[in-house]
């Protein structure tokens, strides 16, 4: 589990190779603003290798955010993190290990009968109950995501999963109303409170893509401050003293900016955008698709592009997405370590400024 012992020390190793604000506060610990996603790739051991280099050479240079998913190339990728994370010169301790459950995964390859092996996995033994399925692929009921979590627990090889995110929760209106959906998510809460009482995580999450970013009559719309209200009475019923709620994340890159100018979600103060929220209750934000899933690397708009430093297009894409009010970390996906190595170059340069930032948007 990473502590605040082990990151600090690990900031301590690292920090003079990079610029101001490059590690932040998360929990009592710090992480790097710039993670290593496992999104992308054929389900291979080619592509297993690449991961595993990459991981193990991002460790090693200044990168402690690893984000993952149990449904990434059919688990391969959580299990290539957990090697990586054995074979690197760097403490458990050190390292934010964040993972996903909500879509049903594959075992190491697609089926040649996807129906089929769902039911054989997974209905048929009465870990997902047919009607809780969401286009035959999504589920985010308590005892699925606590299947999830132990397998998520063997393929990362780890005691504790730092963060654990549920998946893509805005899937489930495909299927049932909204108040339906923050009822089943309070239960699934409930249930992950207890699992962090019983020390199998540390903190959990919501990783959205729509849901946080989009405005309250779209179909996709979840309200942040009704998902926290949910989170607070869950811990309330798994006896906790407050809630293990501590992060969302969502996309946001130059063209997928909405997290910051969509007025989604009633605050104190009005109706809010997403990062605005969860910076004031003391969320913490972790930007996925930094550079596009790799479109932005070809450029930016030339008037964002000259407000920002870097020597690559995508280093000053990763720095605008680490720029937004209260971004801990801009995740990135990459399986070589030549791409982790100009990643992680974008942190030797400072972000923008709040008001810089701002008046991107002027």
């Amino acid at each position: 589990m990473a502590t605040k012992e082990g990151t600090w020390a690990y900031r301590d190793r690292f920090t003079d190779d990079f610029g101001r604000t490059y590690f932040r506060r998360f929990g009592d610990g710090v992480v790097s603003s710039i993670g290593l996603g496992t999104y992308l790739g054929e389900p291979t051991d080619a592509v297993d290798d690449r991961y595993e280099e990459a991981i193990t050479a991002a460790l090693e240079s200044g990168c402690n955010v690893l984000d993952t998913a149990i449904n990434y190339r059919h688990q391969r990728s959580e299990r290539a993190v957990g090697r990586a994370l054995s074979a690197a010169d760097v403490e458990r301790e050190a390292v934010l290990v964040a993972t996903k459950g909500g879509f049903v995964p594959f075992d190491g390859e697609r089926p040649d009968d996807p129906g089929a092996y769902v039911r054989e996995e997974y209905v048929d033994p009465g870990l997902i109950e047919r009607s809780e399925l969401a286009r035959g692929s999504h589920c985010i009921s308590p005892d699925f995501l606590d299947d999830q979590l132990d397998r998520s627990l063997a393929n990362l090889d780890v005691e504790t999963i730092d963060l654990y995110y549920v998946h893509n929760p805005e899937t489930q209106l495909q299927e049932r109303s909204r108040e339906a959906v923050y009822d089943r998510l309070e239960s699934t809460f409930e249930r992950l409170e207890e699992r962090v009482a019983a020390g199998d995580l540390r903190y959990y999450g919501l990783a959205t893509w729509e849901a946080f970013r989009v405005g309250e009559g779209h179909e996709s719309h979840l309200s942040l401050p009704e998902v926290a209200s949910r989170a607070r009475s869950a811990a309330k019923a798994a006896g906790n003293v407050a809630t293990h709620l501590r992060a969302i994340q969502l996309p946001f890159n130059v063209h997928m900016a909405d997290a910051f100018t969509v007025e989604a979600h009633e605050g104190a103060e009005g109706t809010e955008s997403a990062l605005r929220f969860a910076q004031r209750a003391g969320l913490n934000v972790f930007a996925s698709a930094s550079i596009g899933q790799g479109r932005l690397a070809e450029g930016l708009p030339a008037a964002v592009a000259e407000r920002l430093e870097g020597e690559t297009s995508a280093q000053r894409a990763i720095n605008f997405a680490r720029s937004a009010p209260g971004v801990t970390s801009a995740l990135v996906g990459t399986s070589s370590r030549e791409h982790v190595t100009e990643n992680l170059d974008a942190g030797r340069y400072d972000p923008l400024g709040a008001e810089a930032f701002d008046s991107v948007f002027e």
